[in-house]
């Protein structure tokens, strides 16, 4: 099974208002492992940057104006998510913003049925928790430091990561292309025993459990 998990930036919140994708970012998963394939775009949104849009990604009107139109990309990109399934945190944003840019070019959306939403999946596996990108790879212990701003590759590359995570657990020995000068590691997971990973919650999730539990009829928890 072959799936995209996917992310953009944007200059604002609404594609209805005038505002555009600036960046795409996409890594490949086959089989639920990561193959090494991933693909970036920088566009060129023909408009300003708004403050809090820059604050948000960093990108500027000023490196965006030589970058390509959505136009020039976009054959590249149908290309490369193909008939797979398109995995994105928050998936209706980034879907609203692809097919408005889509539409603009008279192309078809991308099907509703391709889309799974990490949001929703954390949801179902970790009620009453936070969702956040941030707060998933906390849980996960997913390496943070690269994040001081969003970006959309970058946010893919740990999504990928959240995800396998929710399905699971990241298959050991198996590391994104960024983190292996653009391969897939095939070496050999230790199968040896291993340490016991801590499952405990954060303090920040068990008090949101707490509040979500203090609000409904007689709940299990308190019997």
């Amino acid at each position: 099974m072959r799936e995209i998990v996917f992310d953009t930036e944007t200059t604002g919140l609404d594609p209805a208002v005038g505002h555009r994708v600036v960046e795409i970012g996409c890594v490949e998963l086959l089989n639920h492992m990561p193959t090494g394939e991933t693909r970036q775009w920088y566009l060129n949104p023909q408009r300003d940057m708004p403050e809090e849009a820059f604050r948000v990604h960093g990108l500027s009107e000023d490196f965006l104006a030589d970058k390509p139109l959505f136009a020039a990309v976009v054959e590249d990109f149908l290309e490369f998510v193909g008939g797979a399934v398109l995995v994105a945190h928050n998936a209706s944003f980034d879907m609203r913003f692809m097919n408005a840019e889509l539409a603009a070019l008279d192309r078809p959306n991308l099907p509703k049925d391709k889309v799974l939403d990490t949001i929703a999946l954390a949801r179902r596996k970790l009620p009453g928790g936070q969702y956040s990108l941030n707060a998933l790879c906390r849980r996960f212990d997913i390496d943070l430091a690269d994040r001081g701003k969003h970006g959309a590759l970058l946010d893919a590359e740990l999504l990928a990561d959240v995800y396998l995570e929710l399905i699971g657990g990241r298959q050991p020995g198996l590391v994104l292309a960024s983190k292996n000068k653009g391969t897939a590691s095939t070496e050999a997971a230790d199968r040896g025993a291993r340490t016991p990973r801590p499952h405990a919650p954060p303090a920040e999730e068990e008090t949101a459990h707490r509040a979500f539990v203090a609000k409904m009829d007689d709940p299990i928890w308190n019997k």
